[in-house]
């Protein structure tokens, strides 16, 4: 009881710390009604920090959060194909299955297809769908796995440890794995940027409405799936998360039907927000080229660069498999980007007065988590140390 207080309390805290520094970065990209539009992370941090710092200090955890997240939803999402597969299939099938990298290149090719869409205006409605998809398949699954009830064995006492040390590195691989999961603030700016903006109507107006409205859904979405999960599972739940436990767990008493809409979902998910991630990365290759040639980047060369970032992608994918296990790690390196640099930023630009609650609110939460960040890179090194990283190149493990 204790242990899952705390898992909700941190869940909550991380929750609410991230909104309030996204309402920030929403009020930051026109902190003046009719003035400059920050429709850039990189654009915003080095305003704020400068030319030098900005990019010291955001360019990696950004090009890191486009380019690894798009790898973890190659991973995700090709190993769901598999899943349907396999689901739709059925244990008698007589066709020959395709590999885990054979599902990766699959998933690729159709997500290399639906990023020909050319800017984050057009894929709005993809955008729409990816997020009816998200709320579909978690309310599925949680509503599924705890009508179905606890399965046999499950227990919640804490996982026991050798040692204190190898207890706190445990909880700080866990915080880093609740900070990784609030990732995605790179991207607010952006999609800002595709609204109307004028002195009357101000963008951040209808922006923050609909953060809110989101937000709420995303809290029915998450609460539900991390406490009726653990609920359902508890200590059984496999590393790869609620809905291979699902498959694991229920797969002889719950329809085909319903396993197989669930990986299905998933799968149109990952596919749909996989454009959104890479957007900035695509815009970015573009911009160079228009302001190295002085001309409009041509279909062809668009195409090629989106073709390029996903090989680029499915390699990693294939050759690191093991990137999950560092999920506590890269968590603590992303988190300055969600839950600090905003706050000194928003001191920066908007230059409250010294000791107003705004001045000492942001130094407070972004001297916070800087510290935080340190603690959770230097405790998953520690652990990685301690235990060890159980490396397989270019061998990706089945989803199951």
């Amino acid at each position: 009881m204790f242990c899952r207080t705390w898992a909700i309390v941190c869940l909550t805290v991380a929750f609410v710390w991230q909104l309030y520094t996204l309402w920030l970065l929403v009020k930051l990209h026109e902190p003046v009604a009719g003035g400059t539009r920050y429709s850039r992370y990189m654009h915003l941090a080095t305003t704020g920090f400068g030319e030098k710092w900005g990019k010291i200090l955001a360019l990696l955890p950004v090009m890191y959060l486009s380019a690894g997240n798009c790898t973890a939803l190659i991973i995700v999402g090709g190993s769901s194909m598999k899943l349907l597969f396999n689901i739709a299939c059925g244990q008698v099938c007589l066709a020959r299955p395709l590999t885990t990298v054979e599902w990766y290149l699959v998933f690729v090719c159709v997500a290399v297809l639906l990023s020909q869409l050319p800017n984050l205006n057009s894929i709005a409605s993809v955008s729409l769908v990816g997020a009816a998809a998200a709320v579909a398949y978690c309310t599925m699954i949680w509503v599924v796995s705890v009508a179905k009830g606890r399965v046999p064995g499950v227990s919640y006492d804490p996982v026991k440890v050798t040692s204190e040390v190898d207890g706190a590195i445990g909880i700080l691989n866990g915080l880093g794995i609740i900070a990784f999961a609030f990732r995605g603030h790179n991207l607010v700016l952006e999609i800002q940027a595709t609204m109307p903006s004028t002195l009357k109507h101000p963008s951040h107006v209808p922006m923050w409405k609909g953060v809110k409205v989101a937000y709420v859904i995303i809290a029915f979405c998450l609460y539900p799936v991390a406490i009726g999960g653990f609920w359902a599972y508890g200590d059984q739940i496999p590393p790869n998360g609620i809905l291979s436990a699902l498959y694991k767990f229920h797969s002889r008493d719950v329809s085909r039907l319903v396993l197989g809409l669930a990986a299905l979902l998933v799968i149109v998910n990952c596919l749909t927000t996989c454009q959104i991630y890479a957007m900035p990365v695509f815009d970015s290759m573009e911009a160079g080229y228009v302001h190295k040639k002085n001309r409009p980047c041509p279909w062809w060369l668009r195409a090629g660069f989106r073709a390029f970032f996903g090989a680029v992608n499915l390699l990693i994918a294939v050759a690191l498999p093991f990137l999950s296990e560092l999920a506590g790690l890269l968590g603590g390196v992303s988190l300055p980007v969600t839950l600090a640099y905003p706050c000194f930023m928003w001191v920066a630009i908007m230059k409250p007065a010294r000791g107003s609650a705004m001045w000492c609110t942001n130094w407070a939460l972004g001297s916070l988590g800087m510290g935080l960040s340190f603690v959770l890179i230097v405790g998953n090194l520690w652990g990685l140390v301690e235990k060890g990283l159980h490396v397989q190149f270019f061998k990706p493990a089945d989803f199951q």
